[in-house]
């Protein structure tokens, strides 16, 4: 769902490229960023084979422009972030696509996991990592298969939230979007009593998060006035590391014994050895359901947003900005699983809501 979160001209942006070179104000030494970019994108994997015509991760596809979806994520991390305290988690089977997607520019931290133990350890793996470097560090999670029109807006408000942790180090901030329909793929979180304010609006308390509920469910919490997550967070690294031992010990106390040997030529064996003997477990469920005394959550500002999860949301992005790439015109409009009207993406362009 392409979700336009305040519907006014002020900051409207349909231009990928429109703020590639403008920055927003800089930060504390102590801000890292994590780009999360392990998944495999089996939703979109239809669109995808169709794209590049192999089952290739999502993240290093470029659906919109000449930059995959994971050199999006960086560009805008980068407007106000630096590259050397920006980490990126991925998968030992990705190194091809890693290696391809950083020939010709610089490396951030890449991080890879030697097996796929689910997304808590995709986030609390890198937190760990971070922390042991620099113990006061303030993380911010960024999911790679995100669109954000209006950047620097996006990335002010990040910088925003990284100001508030900072006075506030015993919560964990969510961002969250208002929701036009009852989606059943996002997380739900239920807004509460104010913590205090930004320039965009207040940051609440979180009654309860709740993952992926059944449509019933989501019905009641769209109507109830519930926000989607977008699954970007901020937080300082010692707090999301004190939320894993509260709700999922085994994993975070596995991850604990590599601080020992970061840095060393021992760290990758420390690693490997961890996720060998790693449960999987969902982030979202595992933990934060199990930490909402922990969360805040902060609505986005002015800026569109969509989690690029599905063929149906890439059509709809691609109708909101009036845009038909290259690779359109060599689908095939019957292939299953692809959604009908993909050969029509230029016509059409959804309305603000």
């Amino acid at each position: 769902m392409v979700r336009h979160t305040n519907c006014s001209t002020a900051h409207e942006s349909t231009d990928l490229n429109s703020s590639r070179t403008s920055r927003v104000t800089t930060q504390s030494p102590h801000c890292w960023a994590i780009v999360l970019a392990g998944g495999e994108g089996v939703r979109l994997r239809p669109l995808v084979r169709q794209i590049v015509g192999a089952n290739r991760p999502k993240q290093y596809v470029p659906l919109f422009d000449q930059r995959s979806l994971l050199r999006q994520t960086l560009d805008r991390v980068s407007l106000a972030m630096s590259r050397e305290r920006t980490v990126v988690i991925t998968a030992h089977s990705h190194a091809g696509y890693v290696s391809e997607e950083f020939a010709s520019i610089a490396r951030p931290t890449i991080l890879a996991q030697p097996f796929d133990r689910g997304t808590a350890a995709g986030v609390l793996y890198p937190t760990h990592w971070i922390a042991g470097h620099d113990p006061e560090a303030i993380v911010a999670l960024f999911p790679s298969d995100h669109l954000v029109l209006d950047e620097p807006t996006f990335m002010a408000h990040v910088l925003e939230v990284i100001a508030w942790i900072e006075h506030h180090p015993e919560h964990m901030v969510l961002l969250g979007a208002q929701p036009t329909y009852p989606e059943v793929d996002y997380g739900w979180i239920e807004p509460g009593r104010a913590l205090g304010h930004l320039s965009t609006g207040p940051v609440r308390a979180v009654t309860q998060f709740k993952e992926k509920p059944p449509l019933p469910q989501a019905k009641t919490y769209l109507e109830a006035g519930h926000l989607w997550n977008t699954s970007i967070m901020i937080a300082r690294a010692a707090t999301l590391i004190q939320a894993g031992w509260r709700t999922v010990p085994v994993l975070s106390e596995r991850l604990s014994r590599i601080e020992r040997y970061l840095g060393t030529p021992d760290e990758a064996a420390a690693v490997r050895q961890a996720y060998e003997l790693m449960a999987n477990e969902n982030f979202s469920r595992s933990v934060l359901e199990g930490c909402s005394d922990l969360l805040a959550v902060s609505r986005l500002p002015r800026v569109v947003w969509s989690d690029l999860g599905s063929p149906d949301r890439v059509v709809e992005a691609l109708a909101y900005m009036r845009i038909r790439p290259e690779w359109a015109a060599r689908l095939r409009p019957t292939a299953p699983d692809l959604p009908a009207d993909l050969p029509e993406l230029h016509l059409r362009k959804k309305d603000c809501r």
